[in-house]
């Protein structure tokens, strides 16, 4: 990648990070649009039933992360010897079109599937994006150029979810996604003029891609990232009834919960990119155990408002401190596969999405409360500590079993020396 100047490094990556705001707001916006999206897609049912016509609604949210996780590594893959701004390009114009299509398609079935196919770009791109940034961030610097293309994904949390969805509830959630159609056209004017091109790597292939998942490390780490961040979903899934029912407040304080975790999310990024830079294994411990103690506090103070917006504040900056450690590692663990490493580390997020969410439903149907999701949060952060030791133990022992080898001596047959006359 040819060296650029301070002006045009930062140029490219506030276009890398745009792209992770466009992703930040057609992931996340739904969620806030779910009554509007029943009443217009699933209107008989919504009429008999609104609370079953949103849950059904609702079904829109895991296609996109179904299409995250199925996504993620096929992409990364089949595309490992593209030129990675052209691929980037393509996968910008991939969410363009599917997102034009969840604001246009008439019936459930067909947004349904939109919203499937809007999500298989995200990994990839993610990814991909990920490695562009370090590689002109340069040396050393790594973990800040992924921070950076995540922290697009944060300040989503904090401007552009909220005003989207506020534009669509006034005007109708397809104008919303239209909005973020516009979000990505944009992301696809700025990276094409801003980011540098990069040569291909000729020596890539689908089968050198693949053989990251022959690494155990890998899977060890995906399991940090699925597990552990299972936790924060648990919580975050349910954030509005615990604002609601636990705290007491009226339902518009939950924007504004929201935007507090928006802004921990931004903190929590900047700081974790640089610490990963300086060890991507203590960011790891550290954010894990800081994450702990935040559904920790969280849990025990959510009755008082101070409580649970210095918790909300608290959960997204260790949560989003996390990430480009964990991508770090993936991506060192993988070898030669980088590609699809950098992108499976969003596939693993995403799985942690659905798992926390559906844990967090299950305790709360349970009739274990609004707090339970947080202490289901807490013993997967535990697990996610526990599979962070494992990884780095087995690493361990693997290292060392290389240095006893090769201080062995050799055993060899021995030649006797040949004479000479």
């Amino acid at each position: 990648m040819p060296q650029l100047s301070p002006a045009r490094r930062a140029l490219a990556i506030s276009a890398l990070a745009l792209g992770g705001f466009a992703i930040g707001s057609t992931e996340f916006v739904a969620m806030g649009l779910l009554p509007n999206i029943a009443q217009a897609l699933l209107p008989a049912q919504y009429a008999a039933d609104p609370d079953a016509g949103i849950a059904h609604a609702g079904w829109l949210v895991s296609a996109y992360a179904l299409g995250v996780v199925v996504g993620a590594p096929t992409i990364a893959a089949m595309s490992a010897r593209f030129p990675r701004k052209g691929l980037l390009l393509v996968l910008l114009i991939g969410f363009v079109v599917a997102t034009v299509a969840s604001a246009v398609l008439p019936s459930f079935g067909l947004v349904f599937l939109a919203r499937f196919v809007a999500g298989l770009p995200h990994g990839a791109y993610f990814g991909i994006a990920s490695i562009v940034a370090g590689d002109i961030m340069g040396a050393g610097k790594r973990g800040r150029g992924i921070a950076m293309v995540m922290l697009g994904l944060s300040i989503a949390n904090v401007v552009g979810v909220p005003a989207i969805t506020w534009i669509g509830q006034n005007a109708g959630w397809r104008v919303a996604y239209g909005v973020v159609a516009v979000l990505f056209v944009a992301t696809f004017l700025a990276v094409a003029a801003f980011v540098p091109r990069s040569a291909r790597d000729e020596s890539a292939s689908i089968g050198r891609e693949l053989r990251a998942f022959r690494v155990p490390q890998v899977w060890l780490v995906m399991g940090l990232g699925a597990v552990g961040f299972g936790g924060f979903f648990a919580v975050y899934s349910y954030i509005s009834p615990l604002v609601t029912n636990v705290t007491g407040l009226p339902e518009g304080a939950v924007p504004l919960v929201l935007v507090v975790v928006g802004l921990g999310m931004v903190v929590g990024g900047v700081l974790g990119g640089h610490l990963a830079d300086h060890s991507v294994k203590r960011t790891i411990y550290i954010g894990m155990f800081a994450l702990i103690g935040a559904l920790v506090f969280l849990v025990l103070t959510a009755q008082w408002t101070v409580g649970v917006f210095v918790g909300a504040f608290l959960l997204g900056a260790t949560s989003s401190a996390i990430p480009p450690a964990v991508q770090s590692r993936l991506m060192d663990m993988a070898g030669d596969a980088r590609t699809i490493a950098a992108a499976l580390n969003h596939s693993a997020f995403n799985i942690g999405n659905s798992l926390g969410a559906a844990l967090g439903g299950a305790v709360i149907a349970a009739g274990f409360g609004f707090r339970a999701p947080g202490w289901l949060g807490i013993v997967l952060a535990l697990l996610g500590v526990l599979m962070t030791a494992v990884s780095y133990g087995v690493e361990r022992r693997s290292t060392q079993r290389a240095a006893v080898r090769s201080r062995q001596p050799s055993t060899g047959p021995i030649t006797a020396p040949v004479p000479t006359v």
